[in-house]
């Protein structure tokens, strides 16, 4: 086991272990040059001396290092350093087809499919680099977290060839190809025969054939038909037939290579009960006789499990030719099979009699130490212990929730002891298992021990204020705390300006699991709805009536000032607006009275009596008839206002909102009353007043 913390290739620094196959560790990494996270796969350290083993390892690094594709784990770099063989790949955060599938337990059809074409996408990468897989299994596609689907793992590939005989390479055998449990010959339709048995699993949540050994489920791929899954699971017309078409026994009744597997993928999602695909004899003009499986291929098909293949494990690469001609064996084997069907008995040659009569007496024999060993005879133990190594499916354990005794006792069920190696933080529930080693789904030694890691529980941060911060710098704090930054929604603010944040969902201050979304809420500025205001008339009306309601709607002001005769001083001359509605923030401009001009002359009393005698002629029958003789009342009856009423032109408005009347104003030509003074005002019928205001 590498230690974390060791750089190897100085450049490549260990973080953690992640992973475990049969030959090698996984750890994550950093590359240090380029910044990165990366994931280094080491060989073990029993194998490193073995040149065999050292080769595949190399040979694996060489078939997807010449690969490129989104759906292919990519391989960086290969290199030794100290000793340790190792090669640099590309860091999938996510889980493998295989776990998914025991989480869900079976997938959707659009599921299957989607998951099929990324997978057909990456191996169409794969076979147009002339390299052949081998083991395509749901334990070597990984889902990544954002739902990318890549195919990884080319322990066993091999360039396709001629000489692509599978011999001893062998993918799982729940995945393998028949042509690849007899030996024979290996090409893109191998790879395909896996991917349809993966599908088959996808879809019914279980395996098609299945069995006590490996070499018992090798004999079933070659000589059982698979049971169509629409039996376990209802499922579309289409979707089965794609998978039983990549199931044929007979690689030339399967699809010819990946792309075409693809489209009828695609089709099946707009035709799902559509009959479309072409199987049988008729596909591709192929004969359709069901492959039997010959004694000499029983015998190499035992020689090739003796060891308990183990699926992650690198294979021997040496290929050899039994001199055995696999195709005379299966047609003698069909012609026994036709034989039996038709009633005939085949010969049984002397040979074979022999056979049979020394299986029957080692039968007795047999049988024979079996009673004389129970009755103590050979004073030994009444059982004797298996010599052949027994290798067993791994059972699920983490991520189900199981604490440790109950984890434990699952193991034990399934034959296998059970080790805690350690904790760490996670969203899991304190106490229960959240990873094991090896993994589900892998083979290991019955009697074995899992080593499981339990969950200490959920690392918990707390939620950063970022209240009036812009989206960018809340972002940078939220995911300095380890968080992510999820949805963003705008809302009005009267506090906050447009684009700040205005709070948080958790709110800030929570204490939440490492990892978790920070959702935004931002600010659009103020609501433009709420920014309306009426404008009023403040002409007339002291300066302080509009100030105060200016700054009470939120409106700027424009002061200038100027003499009046009209309007008394401290009052409103006039202003920019006077009606109408406009936005906060509008601004009003208005002239302040200064009262009259100190500069301008103004008429004494004489004078504006000797002008009301000789300019206007036309009233001097009413002015005789005031008696002549009392000049100010001679002035005073060229008005009608009442003693209560408003002198000036400048009184109107402050008298009018005292009374709560409204108002309008003519001007008129009069010698005999000063300008800006009122002659005379009148109710109208509305109960308004009409002001009358000399012009002089």
């Amino acid at each position: 086991m590498v230690k974390d913390g060791i750089v190897l290739g100085e450049r490549y620094e260990i973080l953690s272990k992640i992973g475990a196959g049969g030959m090698a560790d996984v750890y994550k990494g950093r590359d240090n040059v380029l910044n990165r996270f990366v994931a280094v796969k080491v060989l073990k350290k029993e194998y490193r001396e073995d040149e065999t083993y050292v080769k595949k390892f190399r040979s694996e690094a060489q078939a997807a290092a010449g690969i490129m594709n989104p759906n292919i784990v990519n391989v960086y770099d290969v290199g030794v350093d100290r000793g340790l063989y190792y090669m640099v790949m590309e860091l999938v955060e996510g889980i493998t087809l295989k776990e998914y599938i025991a989480k869900k337990g079976k997938l959707t059809p659009k599921e299957v499919i989607s998951i099929t074409l990324q997978v057909c996408a990456g191996m169409e990468a794969v076979h147009k680099g002339h390299i052949i897989h081998r083991d395509i299994k749901p334990q070597n596609i990984i889902i990544s977290n954002e739902g990318k689907v890549k195919v990884t793992d080319f322990g066993i590939a091999k360039a396709a060839s001629s000489n692509t005989t599978s011999s001893n390479a062998m993918g799982s055998v729940h995945y393998t190809s028949p042509e690849q449990a007899r030996g024979g010959f290996s090409d893109e339709k191998s790879d395909i025969y896996s991917i349809g048995i993966t599908m088959y699993e996808m879809v019914t949540g279980r395996v098609p054939f299945d069995g006590d050994s490996t070499v018992a489920i090798a004999m079933k791929h070659l000589q059982e038909e698979i049971v169509p899954p629409s039996e376990y699971v209802p499922m579309p017309y289409s979707l089965e037939q794609i998978i039983l078409k990549c199931t044929q026994k007979n690689p030339d009744l399967r699809y010819p290579n990946v792309t075409l597997l693809a489209q009828d993928l695609r089709r099946s999602l707009s035709d799902p009960n559509g009959d479309f695909v072409k199987n049988g004899a008729d596909a591709y003009g192929a004969g359709a006789d069901t492959v039997m499986i010959s004694e000499a291929d029983r015998r190499k098909l035992q020689n090739q499990y003796d060891d308990e293949y183990e699926d992650d494990d690198y294979d021997d690469d040496d290929e050899y030719d039994d001199g055995y001609d696999d195709e005379y064996d299966t047609t003698r084997s069909l012609k026994s099979q036709r034989d039996e069907e038709k009633g005939r008995k085949p010969k049984m040659s002397g040979v074979m009699k022999i056979v049979i009569a020394l299986i029957a007496a080692l039968a007795v024999c047999a049988a024979a130490y079996g009673i004389a060993s129970a009755v103590g005879f050979f004073g030994g133990s009444s059982k004797k212990e298996e010599d052949k190594t027994t290798m067993v499916d791994v059972p699920n354990l983490s991520n189900l929730g199981l604490t440790e005794d109950q984890a434990r006792d699952a193991a034990e069920k399934a034959g296998f002891k059970l080790e805690v190696s350690g904790t760490e933080k996670s969203d899991q529930e304190e106490g229960t298992v959240i990873d094991q080693d090896p993994k589900y789904g892998e083979e290991a030694e019955k009697g074995s021990t899992i080593s499981v890691v339990l969950s200490a529980g959920p690392s918990t941060v707390t939620v950063p204020d970022v209240s009036g911060d812009d989206v960018d710098t809340a972002t940078e704090a939220i995911e300095a705390e380890g968080l992510k930054v999820g949805s963003t929604n705008e809302e009005y603010s009267d506090e906050y300006k447009e684009g700040e944040v205005i709070r948080t969902t958790p709110s800030s201050g929570s204490e939440v699991e490492e990892g978790s979304t920070v959702n935004l809420v931002v600010s659009q500025g103020k609501n433009p709805e709420d920014e309306k205001v009426t404008v009023q008339s403040f002409v007339g009306m002291p300066e302080s009536n509009l100030t105060s309601w200016a700054e009470d709607n939120e409106i700027n002001v424009s002061r200038s000032e100027d003499y009046s005769d009209d309007v008394a001083e401290g009052r409103i001359i006039s202003q920019s607006l006077t009606s109408g509605s406009v936005t906060k923030g509008t601004t009003i401009s208005y002239v302040v009275s200064l009262g009259a001009d100190p500069d301008k002359e103004k008429p004494s009393d004489n004078d504006n009596n000797n002008s009301g005698n000789s300019n206007d002629n036309t009233t001097s029958d009413n002015n005789n008839n005031s008696g002549g003789d009392d000049s100010s009342s001679g002035n005073n009856s060229g008005s009608s206002t009442s003693s209560d009423g408003p002198v000036w032109e400048s009184n109107i408005a402050s008298w009018a909102q005292e009374k709560g009347v409204s108002y309008n104003t003519k001007y008129e030509k009069n010698s005999s009353v000063t300008r800006g003074q009122v002659i005379r005002y009148e109710q109208n019928d509305d109960g308004s007043y009409t002001f009358y205001v000399s012009l002089g």
